[in-house]
């Protein structure tokens, strides 16, 4: 059916998108842990705001982006 063949197209499209938005907050992510004290301060809300998205747009579900933030934020206060 063509409804079927659609859905797969826009199937394909959503995880694809999904997938870049996922990697390139997991990369943000191992960024702002290996960095120094002041940068990972000043990157946090970025990465922050990037989890948020990710829950919003349902990637990820909101209770795994609070525990990420979390342990971010936790994370980044030890950083000597």
């Amino acid at each position: 059916h063509k409804a079927t063949r659609k859905d797969v197209r826009q199937a394909t499209k959503r995880r694809e998108r999904n997938r870049y938005y996922g990697k390139t907050t997991r990369n943000a992510i191992r960024t702002l842990l290996t960095s120094e004290k002041e940068v990972a301060t000043e990157k946090l809300p970025k990465v922050i705001s990037m989890i948020d998205k990710l829950a919003k747009r349902n990637v990820i579900h909101k209770n795994k982006a609070n525990n990420l933030k979390s342990k971010l934020s936790r994370k980044v206060s030890t950083i000597a």
